[in-house]
């Protein structure tokens, strides 16, 4: 999932502020399992601004809202375009994807960040997100019994380790696993040790940004 967190407050609030009428529009998928922009978040952020607000003096009001997914049009609904239309502005409490597409969705519309989107992750305890993907467009785990050597190596090496590790942990900190010590030791473990002999060769990175901003197209399933 997208994993992200909310900008601060006071950030938020110089957003806000400048508004007569602002619309906090949240998300309900990845923002809301990661607890940064779902319908609960949107309630908190959107009293915290309304105190703060009485406290300076300052006169504008809040409304809230909350969608589905804001990067899909269908789920932009007759009651959400009515709230969009009728504030100044919005805070969006989606991704940095969910921001921009409801400006595409609503070109008339100032929309603002809510949140600050980290990355590709997954939920390894309660309240710690954890980055596994980098969205390089050429998925290699396959190569490295399952675990990314470019999200999780600091280096991003593809023919590694680089030798800064030490008992298991990255030369840039301790509290950071070394991603070949997980490939060496999962591969280890499912007998294709041999398999890390075969040289990657260089990595294409014109599938990743370099390549410039990203379509995909299936039309298989094209209308």
């Amino acid at each position: 999932m997208i994993v992200a967190e909310q900008k601060p407050l006071d950030e938020v609030y110089e957003f806000a502020k400048k508004y007569k009428k602002v619309l906090i529009m949240g998300c309900g998928t990845c923002v809301t399992v990661c607890m940064a922009g779902g319908e609960k978040e949107v309630g908190i952020v959107a009293n915290q601004l309304r105190l703060k607000a009485k406290e300076n003096g300052d006169d504008f009001v809040v409304d809230e809202h909350t969608i589905t997914r804001q990067c899909d049009k269908e789920f932009f609904d007759e009651e959400t375009a009515r709230k969009i239309k009728a504030a100044d502005a919005v805070v969006s409490m989606a991704c940095g994807v969910g921001v921009q597409y409801s400006a595409e969705v609503f070109p008339d519309m100032l929309v603002y960040p809510g949140l600050n989107t980290k990355f590709f992750g997954t939920n390894v305890e309660q309240g710690v997100w954890a980055e596994r993907c980098a969205g390089c467009g050429e998925c290699v785990v396959g190569d490295f019994g399952g675990v990314c050597p470019i999200s999780r190596c600091s280096k991003s090496i593809m023919n590694g380790p680089c030798g800064g590790s030490s008992d298991g942990t990255c030369e840039i900190n301790p509290d950071v696993d070394c991603a070949w010590q997980l490939i060496y030791d999962r591969m280890d473990k499912l007998g294709k040790l041999d398999e890390l002999e075969k040289n990657q060769p260089i990595k294409d990175w014109s599938t990743a940004r370099d390549g410039g901003p990203r379509t995909v197209k299936r039309d298989d399933v094209k209308l």
